[in-house]
């Protein structure tokens, strides 16, 4: 006999688990990267996929009525907005002329410009 139980509790946790490990790795490269366009990326990418499996654990806990049903609207603002807010971020710190490392520039643009 299977024990779906013991399997959806091992799953919230195998969840939180992989969840806190990528939030760390967001946090690590948000205070060690050197300028603005690492630190957007590191904090975006690794932030989205923690807390989506963050989200997802909680989806599994609570279940598809009631308390789950957040979980997933959450999920879909996080992949509606973060891509969003990285862009102007990044927009902004290139018209304010945060400059890039090393001799990386903008597409389309010339060192000259």
């Amino acid at each position: 006999m299977v024990d779906f139980e013991a399997i959806r509790i091992w799953a919230v946790v195998g969840l939180v688990v992989v969840g806190s490990f990528f939030l760390t790795v967001g946090t690590i490269g948000l205070l060690r990267l050197p300028n603005v366009y690492n630190r957007m990326h590191a904090t975006s990418k690794p932030a989205t996929v923690g807390t989506v499996a963050i989200f997802l654990a909680g989806f599994a806990y609570f279940g598809p009525g009631g308390a789950g049903l957040p979980s997933l609207i959450g999920i879909l603002f996080l992949f509606l907005t973060v891509p969003t807010g990285a862009h102007m971020i990044s927009r902004a710190a290139e018209r304010t002329g945060v400059p890039f490392s090393g001799s990386v520039t903008w597409p389309g643009k010339s060192d000259d410009e």
